[in-house]
Formats: structure tokens, C-alpha cells, sequence
């Protein structure tokens, strides 16, 4: 079972900024057995400047991890996203998401709640903590009324700013390890019911849109679009 103590600062883990992903797959070996998928050419895409690197992975008695890497404007604009969606265990899906452009940082922590019954309250109250942590930090906010704002729980982390990146870092090992170590001492649950939760909340992101799914589109396709947000981001194994 993983603590919360287990993987603090100085114990040999590889750093690299921002390093959340890695950090993530690192804590996910160390723990269950955890299979790559074989993305074929959609591992690594790229067009008009903007290259993108996916990995995802099956992680036996959890659910399905995916790894997003993207860099565009020569470089100017970086990005990083990490999805957990857990399947095996009654708790909220985890999304992750780091940009970086000139100099501006914005990170966003989100949990979503797509159980089937279990209600986290020691999850959530740990998110808020770390949120509180780093409440002088600006927040990131999104205007408008968006279609998952009725099960976005309010302590997810949304940061924006200028060197505030050992801040920003911080906060989302902090939220991967409260995260996992919280989901192991979760219910176990039907898997088969909790992956249409899954579903339904990645079939809704895709059509509904959004900054990843429009330019994934614009640039490579609605097939291949559809294909790497359902398939490799979300593990679901029949988009089509």
C-alpha cells in the first residue's frame, strides 16, 4: 500500500521539470505492475511546428495512465498532461495539465468526480490543503460556464504566474502522491461500470472541444483526434 511518506524529496527519484509525468509513472512502478501501450505512430506527431509525445500505459488493479508531452512555437510554448482515469478503484478521475509560454506559467490539479457511489472526503480534503498552501499564487480561471462544472470538485488546483515553478512543482507531486496513497486505501469497484464513467466524461470532452481536442483536430484529424483522446488518453479501447 503506498504512503504518503514514502516518496518524499531526497529519496533517488529523477527530477526534470516539470517532471510531474515521469514522478507519476515512477510512483505507479514502484507499486503495481504497469504495462506500455503500443501507440504505433501516434506515439510522437507532428505539424506546422507543434510536435506531440504520448505514452500511456495499463496499470494492473488500478486502471490506465497517459502521458501527454507537446512543444510548438520553436519551443516558446511547452506542455505537459497527465491523466490518470482509475478504473479498478471507486475514486475521481485525476487530470493534470502544466503550460508553459513565454515565461508564464498556468498548472491545473483536477479531480472529477465520476464514481459510482464512494464519496473521498479525505482525498478532497487533502487537495484543498495543498490548494490553501499556495493561495497567494494567482489563480488560473476559465470564463464562461463549462459542461463539466457540476462535477469539478471546488478543491482542485489552478495556478498561473511567473517564477513560481518550484511552487508549481511542488504542489503537483504533492497532489500525485496524496492521490495515489488515497486511492489505494479506497473501495474496490466493478470496473466494467466504472470505465463507462470513464466513457462518458471522455466522450463528452471530445465532443464538446476544448484547447487539446481543437488543435489535436485541426492539425491531425478528427480520426486521429478522437482516436488519441479516447483511446490513449482515456484507455478506452474502442473509440471507433
Amino acid at each position: 500500500m503506498i504512503r504518503e511518506k514514502e516518496f518524499e524529496e531526497g529519496n533517488g527519484m529523477k527530477k526534470k521539470t516539470p517532471g510531474f509525468g515521469e514522478y507519476t509513472l515512477q510512483l505507479l512502478t514502484k507499486n503495481y505492475t504497469v504495462t506500455p501501450c503500443d501507440l504505433g505512430s501516434d506515439a510522437k506527431l507532428s505539424k506546422k511546428g507543434f510536435h506531440f509525445e504520448t505514452e500511456a500505459y495499463d496499470v494492473s488493479g488500478l486502471g490506465h495512465l497517459c502521458i501527454m508531452k507537446m512543444k510548438g512555437l520553436a519551443g516558446l510554448m511547452r506542455m505537459e498532461t497527465v491523466v490518470l482515469a482509475v478504473t479498478d478503484k471507486d475514486v475521481p478521475l485525476y487530470n493534470v495539465d502544466w503550460i508553459g509560454a513565454m515565461g508564464r506559467e498556468t498548472q491545473i490539479m483536477e479531480l472529477y468526480n465520476d464514481q459510482i457511489s464512494f464519496q473521498p472526503d479525505s482525498l478532497l480534503q487533502a487537495f484543498q490543503k495543498i490548494k490553501d498552501r499556495d493561495a497567494e499564487i494567482t489563480d488560473y480561471t476559465s470564463d464562461g460556464a463549462h459542461w463539466y462544472d457540476d462535477i469539478l470538485y471546488p478543491c482542485s488546483y489552478a495556478k498561473k504566474g511567473k517564477k513560481v515553478s518550484a511552487r508549481l512543482h511542488r504542489a503537483a507531486r504533492d497532489c500525485t502522491r496524496v492521490f495515489l496513497a488515497r486511492t489505494a486505501q479506497a473501495p474496490s469497484c466493478d470496473p466494467e461500470v466504472k470505465k463507462e464513467k470513464v466513457r462518458s466524461f471522455a466522450e463528452t470532452l471530445y465532443s464538446e472541444g476544448g484547447p487539446a481536442v481543437d488543435m489535436l483536430t485541426q492539425l491531425f484529424g478528427e480520426e486521429t483526434a478522437k482516436r488519441v483522446i479516447l483511446g490513449h488518453m482515456y484507455g478506452l479501447k474502442d473509440p471507433e
